[in-house]
């Protein structure tokens, strides 16, 4: 599968602007500002149907208009396939496939395997947990459209929850056969959702560490912990041992919704431990892991998204990449930089096939 044209309309700072893409390589160059990574992110957008930076739908409009849109020809198993996502201002944003909207953007996302690395990934160390359950949820959700199904059913009754927390310390009432229907819905979800989790952590880990490996090529020991109020104990018990909390708090204070994973290097949390390579090379090990594990289970290769990552990485770093693609492990790569003398010396020696962007 591989990514053969894309249009963009009014879409961040481009007015309107279409690339023909290679099978293989493609590099956008320029300095910064110039919308390299704007580029990279229309095409995470038809993948998602959002931005990976800016999910705001109106803040990826261009200034001074009132609507963006995005389209894309992709050829998948010998197919071509059309997406095009949209937005007005004031209306609802639009995903198109072939012509065809949409009901549900979630009945998209699998489609287009893609992965993307960029420096803004910091943020699944820096950040706090949400972040890296969004990261979890994304990789089961390309694979498992039953689990994102479960999950938005999941944040659904955890708001209406909430909400029923807040009636009741408004008016100073309380009706547990209430709250009893909404903590048996979330029992039933959380456990189907913890055990997916699980399961996919489990498979996902020895991958992430092989890559570990070969990244750094070191004796660095690392770790991603799966931490979870369930292996504790069931949603049902734990949401009737916290009501107190959870009336105090106003809202619900245990469950899969507040699951972490902890990303640590010789059994300390390399948020505060690890040296700028180190978690560097953590993240990089992560993304390259996704690509892996979606590329196994999906049986196709994944687009690949390098958003500025040369720059942050060494000769060492950079030429196991290039070993990597010089493998074949990888299909369609899209890579913005600021040096285009840099970025065409590394594909040249990657003897595969490239075409090469000057913003």
């Amino acid at each position: 599968m591989f990514l053969k044209k894309i249009s963009l309309f009014n879409y961040k700072n481009f007015s309107e602007v279409s690339y023909d893409f290679d099978a293989k390589i493609n590099c956008f160059v320029g300095k910064n500002g110039i919308g390299k990574t704007n580029v990279l992110d229309a095409i995470y957008h038809l993948a998602y149907g959002k931005s990976y930076f800016n999910p705001i739908a109106a803040q990826n409009i261009k200034h001074g208009e009132d609507f963006f849109v995005v389209d894309g020809e992709f050829e998948k198993a010998k197919r071509s396939e059309q997406i095009v996502s949209s937005f007005k201002k004031g209306q609802k944003k639009i995903l198109k496939r072939n012509g065809k909207q949409y009901e549900k953007f979630s009945d998209h996302v699998g489609l287009i395997p893609l992965v993307i690395i960029s420096p803004s990934d910091a943020d699944l160390i820096i950040e706090g947990s949400e972040t890296r359950r969004r990261f979890i949820d994304s990789v089961i959700s390309q694979l498992d459209s039953t689990y994102l199904q479960q999950l938005i059913q999941y944040q659904k009754i955890i708001s209406q929850r909430n909400a029923l927390l807040k009636y009741f310390a408004l008016n100073h009432v309380f009706e547990n056969d209430t709250l009893s229907i909404y903590n048996e819905q979330l029992n039933q979800l959380g456990q189907s959702i913890f055990e997916k989790r699980k399961h996919f952590l489990n498979d996902f880990i020895p991958i992430f560490n092989k890559h570990h490996q070969a990244i750094t090529g070191s004796v660095e020991t690392v770790q991603l912990v799966y931490e979870s109020h369930l292996f504790e104990n069931d949603t049902l018990t734990l949401l009737e041992q916290n009501l107190a909390k959870d009336r105090a708090l106003q809202y619900t204070s245990v469950g899969v919704h507040k699951d972490d994973l902890s990303f640590q290097i010789e059994n300390y949390p390399i948020k505060k431990f690890g040296s700028q390579g180190q978690q560097k090379s953590f993240l990089i090990a992560l993304k390259f892991a996704q690509f892996e594990f979606v590329k196994k289970q999906s049986g196709e290769n994944p687009i690949l998204l390098f958003d500025d990552i040369f720059d942050k990485l060494d000769e060492t770093r950079v030429g196991k990449i290039v070993e990597m693609v010089n493998q074949d492990e990888f299909g369609q790569l899209f890579i913005s930089d600021t040096h285009s003398e840099r970025t065409e010396a590394i594909v040249k020696s990657t003897h595969q096939s490239y075409k090469l962007f000057n913003l």
